[in-house]
């Protein structure tokens, strides 16, 4: 896998998202509430990437456990029902065992419209796994997702990919994109063995994980630093989207902006950008199919 360092350059395009809107705004739900390590799944460890707790490592913890139950039972619910009380539509990233363990939500997501993409069975990351598990792994989640939701998944997302994950979901079939990258505002094409293959950014960012004490000194102590984040973001793309339209991904978790305080910096941001014309919120999939008919620029 080769990497492009150069992308649009100076060419940057001058794209028309649906009704001239000047940005296109997609909603990134991570649903992975179960699908965590852990040793009560056979890992070798319990998950740490958390916020504000001290991991022991090998043994079961079930504080963190309590953690990720906190967004499965409660945290999803609140954010399904804060997007319908904006008529926003998000793409949620579905790790297929966390579907599997809470099926009743998993049919609501597609119930209210909302995308249901692939995200690993597991929440693991594919560093070192070989190229046919990773394909049993794809397998396994189209499988989940599918038979949770009564839709297949067209799009992809892995908590870290590798230099087989794209030439996999190519020869799968049935993928429109993956969101493998955090390279770009906007949509691109990229070579996979000579074949076009389209990924549209996500972001590191505009993103909730930055509760977490990993993120230290750059991290949020203040549930208004998300909210001042994101509408900084917002500003600065809508503003270039005036000639140049744009695209804007927001990250949430439901274990971390399912929580009260932090659901309503949500509730916040989305008043706000209400109150802008030209602002596509939309899913992934519709990005995705919307740039394959509209936009075919090079490799």
């Amino acid at each position: 896998m080769t990497r492009d360092l150069v992308g649009y350059g100076g060419n940057y395009p001058v794209i028309r998202w649906p009704e001239g809107a000047r940005i296109a705004l997609s909603l990134v739900v991570h649903f992975e509430e179960g699908a965590e390590q852990t040793p009560a799944d056979g890992d070798r460890e319990a998950e740490r990437f958390v916020e504000g707790l001290v991991v022991e490592g090998r043994r079961r913890d079930l504080n963190i456990e309590s953690m990720f139950e906190y967004g499965s039972r409660r945290g999803i619910w609140r954010l399904l029902d804060l997007l319908d009380k904006y008529g926003a539509k998000a793409t949620f990233l579905c790790c297929g065992l966390a579907m599997e363990r809470n099926p009743v939500a998993a049919r609501e997501i597609v119930a209210r419209g909302h995308e249901a993409c692939g995200h690993g069975y597991r929440w693991v990351p594919y560093y070192d796994v070989t190229r046919d598990r990773q394909r049993d792994d794809i397998r396994r989640t189209v499988a989940a997702v599918e038979a949770t939701t009564g839709r297949r998944p067209v799009g992809w997302s892995s908590r870290v990919p590798n230099a087989d994950t794209r030439g996999l979901l190519i020869e799968e079939g049935g993928f429109l994109y993956d969101s493998d990258s955090y390279g770009d505002d906007l949509p691109h094409h990229v070579d996979v063995g000579g074949r076009r293959w389209l990924t549209i950014p996500h972001t590191l960012d505009v993103t909730d994980e930055r509760f977490w004490a990993i993120w230290q000194s750059s991290g949020y102590t203040n549930p208004g630093n998300f909210l001042r984040s994101m509408t900084a973001c917002f500003d600065s793309l809508y503003m270039e989207g005036e000639t140049r339209p744009r695209m804007m991904s927001v990250a949430l978790r439901p274990r971390i902006s399912g929580r009260p305080s932090r659901a309503r910096q949500l509730d916040l941001f989305l008043r706000y950008v209400s109150g802008f014309p030209g602002v596509w919120v939309a899913r992934r999939c519709d990005i995705a199919e919307w740039w394959r008919t509209h936009y075919a620029g090079p490799v």
